[in-house]
């Protein structure tokens, strides 16, 4: 494309720094014009290696900018809502990092302002432009028929460290960062759903659609905190979430899913290791199955692509919208109310914070 998106990115901590800022440099139809940080040594660190076109130590300074087309917030969570209507109240179009919100509000008061603004506001779920989770999704709409009952799990691993730390970049970080009020580590049950389980949530939701309630059991046993989670969707179908943090093995993630004319069996990898989902299709119809090869691993650029496309061409988006991102923090809140009532809880009736 001769047209870029000239994208801002607000934050210069550990997620820009793995994903956002090689997206912008990489990406086919977007650039990185300018970085954000109110660490004046991480942002001329940064800068240094990434050479944006101008660098901002204060936010509504870069919102001024007639240039700047988009923003990314790579901000910690507490920051998501405020920074991203601060964004498309001056007219810029958003892609926020995952969970929306920490707080159901919140996140309907974010919902008010993106539809009153008419920007392009999209959630950093990039699982969601995983090759193979894309085909497993053509396959349920076009060729499976209903979807009667989906499993799937999301287990972090006691060596994720030593895997990321290798594919990584040196992450830096300075004493200068802006930090949430609160430590967002203090409550680790809560730092793990909002974190991982958000994740989980929306794969669940990518393929089956909306979850309207659910009943969950939580662990904490032995360093492990495990949610076993049964959802029922609106469309009838059952579910199953198994989130695990961490478990004594490799990364393990993934989900099977039934359906009238064929099934699928998904391997998800540590997202680090930039590598497309291993999934097998079996069709009914002609007792076959295949496995997409998704060369393409890159799920943070073809994230940043996909929402560069949606505002150059005036398409629709094809990541996670707002309505996503509040149907995400209502089915956290619910699998945290229904663990403590340990009851069926409807994702309808919830309010407050994660």
């Amino acid at each position: 494309m001769t047209t870029k998106l000239n994208v801002g990115v607000l934050g210069c901590g550990p997620i820009a720094q793995a994903g956002h800022f090689e997206s912008c440099t990489k990406a086919r139809n977007a650039r990185l014009y300018a970085i954000c940080d109110v660490a004046q040594d991480l942002r001329e660190r940064m800068a240094a290696t990434h050479a944006p076109e101008k660098t901002f130590g204060d936010f509504d300074e870069m919102l001024a900018d007639p240039a700047v087309d988009a923003v990314i917030i790579a901000t910690s969570d507490a920051f998501h809502v405020p920074t991203s209507i601060k964004a498309l109240k001056a007219g810029k179009h958003v892609l926020c990092e995952k969970p929306v919100g920490v707080d159901l509000d919140e996140t309907l008061t974010l919902e008010r302002v993106v539809q009153e603004s008419g920007k392009r506001f999209q959630v950093g779920h990039m699982k969601r432009y995983d090759a193979g989770l894309q085909e497993a999704r053509r396959f349920i709409a076009e060729e499976m028929g209903e979807l009667v009952a989906l499993k799937a799990w999301y287990c972090d691993s006691t060596h994720r460290y030593p895997m990321t730390d290798a594919t990584q970049p040196l992450i830096v970080r300075s004493t200068k960062a802006m930090k949430p009020k609160d430590d967002p580590k203090a409550d680790l049950t809560r730092y793990y759903m909002l974190a991982h389980g958000c994740h989980l949530v929306d794969t669940a939701r990518y393929f089956a659609g909306d979850i309207v309630a659910v009943n969950a059991r939580l662990s904490h046993n032995k360093g492990m905190h495990c949610w076993f989670v049964d959802v029922e969707f609106a469309s009838g179908a059952l579910g199953h979430l198994d989130l695990t943090v961490a478990v004594r093995m490799d990364w393990h993630e993934g989900f099977q899913i039934y359906g009238q004319h064929g099934s699928i069996i998904g391997k998800t990898y540590n997202p680090w290791y930039f590598k497309s989902s291993d999934v097998d299709i079996f069709r009914e119809r002609d007792g076959a199955s295949y496995r997409p090869l998704g060369a393409d691993g890159h799920f943070y650029r073809r994230q940043l692509e996909g929402f560069a496309d949606a505002i150059l061409t005036d398409g629709p988006l094809t990541g996670a919208g707002i309505a996503d991102g509040v149907a995400s923090v209502r089915a956290m809140l619910a699998i945290a109310r229904s663990a403590a009532q340990a009851s069926r809880v409807r994702l309808d009736e919830v309010t407050g914070s994660v």
